[in-house]
């Protein structure tokens, strides 16, 4: 059955299928963290990249967010690493790491002046393909504010990415991404969950307007049902966002979010990357800290990345 991601090291990462590491999140129960951030941004701190940050703080996967595929650029990696910087980040955190594509919908109806972003950001069979080349473990189908990502469109991007991407798939919105329509309810967790997502990301509790705990219970409460008698393939995870800069607030704020999100179900929990591009890395820690417990928090951060 294989080992939870609690108790993975550096190399498990690297030679688990996409299914051993969806099956050790599931194993986990729910003490899994993703952290965000914009790799192209300027570091938090000098001479280390941001996704070194966020490992050290506590995060067991790393989800690239506005890269740019064609020409990915990490700052604060060594020059001339004679690899793609995908991987030589991959080597250095020993986790998971993924990548946001965004399925932009031109007829969407917007709340806001839509951003426009580059076609490497944006979902497609050759940024697909691209993810696989430089070893992306998973994929998430979001959108950034004002980028005009509706859930129409992530419904559509997932059959591609299905066709196109050896990883996990992650799809869902953490917030409006500009578009005048609900973010996250039943009904829409349903249309992702039978066109056979791996993760279904939602918005943490008390992060978006009008999603409470009882909100997700009701999302987690038809997964759990759903995936009764089917394998691991078939089985959905849930994924709590907290991507609407609460991911900066206080550590009170963001234990209450963390706790929440964990006693409703979640499989795993996301952080945003608000604070110029990064999660802080005292709050990766306090949401660690509170649903892992200091045992398993200290453990994970002690490995070395060359067991």
């Amino acid at each position: 059955m294989g080992k939870r991601l609690l108790d993975y090291v550096a190399s498990d990462f690297f030679k688990a299928s996409p299914m051993d590491l969806k099956q050790a999140i599931l194993a986990s129960e729910g003490r899994t963290i993703m952290a965000e951030n914009v790799p192209s941004h300027s570091s938090f701190l000098a001479g280390v990249s941001n996704a070194e940050i966020e490992r050290a703080a506590g995060a067991d996967l790393i989800m690239f967010n506005a890269l740019d595929l064609f020409h990915p650029v990490i700052k604060e990696i060594p020059e001339d690493i004679g690899e793609n910087p995908i991987a030589w980040i991959k080597r250095a955190v020993g986790c998971g790491i993924g990548v946001n594509l965004e399925p932009v919908d031109l007829e969407a109806q917007m709340m806001e002046t839509r951003s426009e972003i580059s076609i490497g950001r944006i979902v497609s069979p050759k940024t697909l393909k691209k993810a696989n080349e430089l070893g992306f473990d998973f994929i998430c189908l979001t959108g950034n504010p004002g980028t005009g990502v509706s859930n129409d469109s992530i419904f559509n991007a997932l059959g591609l990415a299905k066709e196109h991407f050896k990883g996990l798939i992650v799809a869902g919105k953490m917030h409006g991404a500009g578009v005048d329509e609900a973010v996250m309810n039943l009904e829409i967790a349903k249309r992702f969950i039978h066109a056979g997502v791996d993760i279904l990301l939602v918005p943490a509790p008390y992060t978006v307007p009008h999603f409470m705990e009882a909100d997700l219970k009701e999302i987690v409460d038809y997964v759990k049902a759903y995936n009764q008698g089917k394998s691991i393939a078939s089985k959905v995870l849930v994924l709590t966002a907290n991507g609407t800069s609460q991911d900066s607030a206080d550590i009170e704020t963001i234990k209450k979010i963390a706790l929440a999100s964990k006693a409703c179900g979640a499989d795993l929990q996301h952080i945003g990357d608000s604070f110029n591009g990064v999660a802080l890395p005292e709050n990766i820690f306090a949401m660690g800290q509170a649903i892992r417990g200091r045992r398993h928090q200290l453990t994970m951060l002690a490995r070395s990345v060359i067991r």
